[in-house]
């Protein structure tokens, strides 16, 4: 028989207890008070269970335990991410990827320096027209009939040119500021006078700019590209072409795009080779800003447009950052702040709210699996602002808002710290149905997999004596893989049990309404066989092709019903919320949550001997006490093996 391993001293008990509970030692008055008392007592642990940094610590458990930062789950392009300063030198614009289709080029803003709605001034006052003479003619110039923003100014992209500056290396008391004084100063031959292009420039320093229109003399950088010259117009180049392409002599006028042939009025897009600039305008400051002073924003991003006022199409949708009728919408509320922070708010805030709500059960000290059935959560602003306006991070998530807007409050995007409880609807389950845990393990099994871990303890593998058929076997082309031989060993599980998340779409945070998304749309079947598998985009999450029996005579069925039982479609209908009162039944939670709180306070994983001695009987002593996971906690670290860590 084994001899009795003594506990560690009443100073190492309480330092093993203020570093498990609190993460820190114990302060000298801590110390002081358990010195007199000469032990810790089960009062002492439960007094440091009340400290806000304990919840601390619940939070931090709770995140390992969820894996909820969602950081490296949600791709953001950042298509929708503003640049500038919104400044009289630094309009806020699209200048990402977005501003090739809206201005001809990347990295391309708007002309900071001139008015959309006033025609004062030209940048390129040798090739462009006169300026208009009246309001109404200046508005026609500047917009088209229905409204759309027309270019103010031009450069020669120098992605098909070369630039070269024509104000250096000037004779003394010569001066070249604009084309017509370079061509006079002979810089410049008349042939060319077209492609003299005035370029904004920084002919100051870094630390104090001075941005001014510099005459440069731009050529084509592909050598095979010949001029085309116009007799008309004294033999001037008014194009570079060869075999293949072409480049026209910039100037104010969009291209449309062409189908068949045809242009299709309204879908701008900018002349090959040049770089069109609309001009700014004045705005209310943006939505992650609210109140601060008005801003300057390019005119096609300060356009509120529902869709294109020509083609119709939506702009309500990712498209929207390379259409040029369409904008940020009301509040710039469809695109991000320059630096990225309302894309980073709102992931922090997706990460952080299961931590919250699992934080408020314990402190609350409520039965513990309330964490995975509660409909109550929180918010913060960022959150607030996403859920209530669904064009806020278009693109970049697919979240539906988990309650009805009088029910969500109303937070200001500004107010990340300020957290305010709500209650979710019906169909939500803890956790479970977070966007935190949706878009973390963004298909059904990879949800089904990380409960299993998280709060079964258990893993899927087949099992020692698993045999996969013969490559020949029919078996290996079923494609129901909780049928398909060699698959079923763990698909068979996790296909029914993942069923229960058939109503949340994958990889995204969206609840599939069976109103919207009934079981079978007649509409996408028809589309189906007729071929049309996008059926105008709005099938996506219905059986649109078929790859066996099955699929065939599923066309049309929304894809999480397929290969389905009768039982299967009721886990469908019940959500998460069933799987856990299943569970509930069996021990395993509970046996789990035991398991995981003795690695946590122990540092260790329970041994053989353990499991034996000590498994069962707190995983029944923390069902008696209601699940309460303070409980749980208080008799792991009173117990005589944690006394025993050395």
């Amino acid at each position: 028989m084994c001899a009795p391993v003594s506990k560690v001293p009443l100073e190492r008990h309480l330092r093993q207890l203020t570093l498990d509970l609190l993460g820190r030692p114990p302060t000298y008055e801590e110390y002081q008070a358990a010195r007199a008392k000469g032990e810790v007592t089960a009062e002492d642990v439960r007094a440091l269970m009340g400290k806000d940094e304990f919840y601390a610590r619940v939070r931090g458990y709770h995140r390992a335990l969820l894996w909820s930062n969602v950081s490296a789950s949600v791709y953001n392009n950042a298509n929708s991410r503003l640049s500038g300063a919104g400044s009289a030198t630094d309009a806020l614009s699209l200048r990402g990827n977005s501003s090739r289709p809206l201005r001809g080029a990347n990295g391309q803003g708007c002309d900071s320096f001139m008015a959309q709605d006033v025609c004062t001034a030209r940048q390129d006052t040798h090739v462009d027209p006169a300026l208009p003479a009246t309001a109404d003619a200046c508005a026609k110039e500047r917009y088209d009939e229905r409204g759309v923003p027309q270019p103010v100014s031009w450069d020669y992209d120098t992605n098909f040119y070369t630039c070269d500056r024509l104000d250096l290396s000037l004779p003394a008391g010569t001066s070249v500021k604009t084309c017509q004084e370079a061509l006079t100063a002979k810089r410049l031959e008349d042939k060319d006078y077209y492609f003299c292009d005035m370029r904004r420039i920084n002919i100051g320093t870094t630390s104090a700019p001075n941005l001014a229109l510099v005459p440069h003399l731009c050529k084509p950088r592909t050598t095979t590209l010949t001029a085309v010259v116009d007799a008309a117009d004294n033999n001037r180049v008014v194009a570079f072409t060869d075999a293949s392409s072409r480049l026209d002599r910039c100037g104010l006028k969009l291209s449309q795009k062409r189908t068949n042939g045809l242009e299709i009025k309204g879908s701008y897009e900018p002349q090959r080779g040049c770089v069109q600039r609309e001009g700014y305008v004045t705005r209310p400051a943006p939505f992650w800003s609210a109140g601060s002073p008005d801003v300057r924003v390019c005119a096609i991003e300060a356009q509120a447009r529902e869709a294109n006022p020509w083609t119709l199409e939506p702009c309500t949708t990712a498209r929207f950052n390379g259409d040029r009728s369409c904008g940020c919408g009301e509040g710039m509320r469809r695109c991000e702040a320059p630096n990225g922070s309302t894309h980073t708010a709102r992931i922090e805030a997706i990460s952080e709210e299961p931590e919250l709500l699992a934080e408020s059960v314990v402190r609350r000290d409520e039965p513990y699996f309330n964490i995975l059935t509660t409909r109550r959560s929180f918010l913060n602003g960022p959150l607030s602002e996403l859920y209530r306006d669904p064009q806020q991070a278009v693109g970049v998530l697919s979240v539906t808002a988990p309650a009805a807007p009088e029910v969500l409050p109303n937070l200001p995007f500004a107010q990340a710290d300020t957290w305010q409880e709500y209650v979710r609807d019906s169909e939500h389950s803890g956790v479970l149905t977070t966007p935190a845990f949706l878009y973390r393990f963004p298909t059904q099994r990879a949800r089904v997999n990380h409960f299993y871990s998280a709060f079964l303890c258990k893993a899927f593998t087949p099992p020692d004596n698993a045999r996969l058929p013969s490559a020949e076997d029919a078996c290996n082309r079923e494609n129901n893989l909780a049928k398909r031989c060699g698959c079923n060993y763990c698909h068979a599980t996790i296909e029914p049990t993942g069923a229960h998340w058939g109503r949340y779409a994958e990889r995204a945070a969206l609840f599939l309404q069976p109103e919207q998304f009934p079981r079978y749309d007649p509409k996408c079947r028809d589309c189906a066989l007729s071929g049309n598998t996008t059926c105008g985009g709005e099938c996506g999450q219905y059986v649109m092709q078929a790859y066996d029996g099955d699929g065939a005579n599923s066309l049309g069925l929304l894809k999480t019903y397929l290969y389905r039982t009768a039982d299967e479609e009721k886990n469908i209908e019940s959500g998460p919320a069933l799987l856990v009162q299943r569970m509930l039944q069996t021990g395993d939670l509970e046996r789990c949550t035991v398991r995981r709180v003795w690695q946590e306070f122990l540092g260790r994983p329970m041994s053989a001997e353990e499991q034996r001695l000590y498994l069962q009987p707190l995983a029944d002593d923390f069902a008696r006490d209601g699940h309460r996971f303070k409980a749980l906690i208080e008799r792991v670290v009173m117990s005589d093996a944690y006394r025993r860590i050395d």
